[in-house]
This record gives C-alpha cells, structure tokens and sequence, in this order.
C-alpha cells in the first residue's frame, strides 16, 4: 500500500537540500536516510534520501543525485509516497494510519447508523473525519477520545459520543440571560 508522507517545500541553501512538510506521525521511520520514496509526479522519482535535519523546526532532506538549488527547487510540490504493509500498525496502541480509518462506518453508542469515514483531514489543531451520510451529504467529526470513543478495526466501525449540535441541526442551546419580565426598581427600555 502507498501513503503520502511528505511534500517537497522550496529549497533550502545552494547544495541542494529542500524543506518538507511531513505527513506522517512516524518521519524519523518514513523519512530517514537510505529511504527510496515514490514520488507524484512519478517523473520526480523515486527519490533516495542521502541526508535528513531539523533546521528552525523545520525538516531538511537531501535527496541522492539533487546537488544543487536548481534541481532542489525542481522538486517543489512533489509528493513522496513510501511503500507500506497494509497489515503494519503504529507503534502506539490507538494510533491508526489513515488507510485503516477509511470506509469504517460510523456509529452511535445505540448501534445508530451516522455514515462512513470517507476522508481524513488533518489541520493543526486535530484530524477530523469527513462522514459521507447515507444521504449523499458530509460530516465533519472531530477525531477526539470525547467524541470518538471507540475504533473497532475488526468490526469496521467507529463509535462516537457527538456532542448535541454536531450531527444535527436540534443544537441544545443553554442560555444564562433571564427572559421574564424586569424585576420591579428597574429601568426597562422599548
């Protein structure tokens, strides 16, 4: 199975290294040197990684061949893809790769069908799930232990606990403000 792990950024100094922006928990075993990636382009590759460092929290690589600014900046956009065993787990217990996520479906705790994980998106602060419901419309779930709160792999579901608002538009709304009429003593205007 191929996964993206990176994407080339713009190019670092004049001997040829490029920035990164990784897409895997796991770059120091994806992304280390010796590693042949696949690229998209496929044109661009595959691509042997001589050298890899963090330079201002940034990673650097340095890929075989690639010497100079020029052809470092000629891989700028390239996706690198690394070959996995789809059967490989991450090292930490719940911890999942995106491939094993895909086309679970999505459940309440009752057994209530949402929808199926059709993609995962990942942004700074958290990955969500894009939920296609049985409908034709998208979901957007927070991949969070309060709202997830199961991933059965062997029963192809996710259980989630969503809070009220986010799976339907029947929102809770709690309000602190005092609706009744004004307490005698004070000024009320029209």
């Amino acid at each position: 199975m191929q996964l993206v792990v990176a994407r080339v950024g713009r190019a670092h100094g004049i001997k040829g290294e490029v920035t990164v922006e990784v897409r895997t928990d796991e770059p120091e075993l994806r992304l280390g040197p010796g590693a042949v990636l696949l690229t998209d382009p496929a044109s661009a590759g595959p691509l042997t990684i001589e050298t890899g460092r963090v330079h201002s929290g940034r990673l650097l690589l340095r890929f075989e061949g690639v010497r100079d600014r020029t052809a470092a900046e000629a891989l700028r956009n390239v996706l690198l893809i690394a070959e996995v065993d789809p059967t490989e787990m991450p090292e930490e217990e719940d911890e999942y790769y995106d491939h094993q996520l895909i086309d679970l479906d999505v459940v309440l705790a009752d057994g209530t069908e949402i929808g199926v994980i059709t993609e995962i998106s990942h942004l700074p602060s958290q990955d969500l799930f894009i939920v296609e419901r049985p409908d034709g419309t998208e979901l957007m779930i927070p991949f969070v232990g309060e709202i997830v709160t199961e991933i059965d792999l062997e029963e192809q579901r996710a259980v989630i606990d969503p809070p009220p608002g986010l799976i339907d538009d029947r929102a809770e709304v709690v309000s602190t403000r005092d609706d009744g009429p004004a307490e005698s003593g004070e000024e009320t205007t029209a």
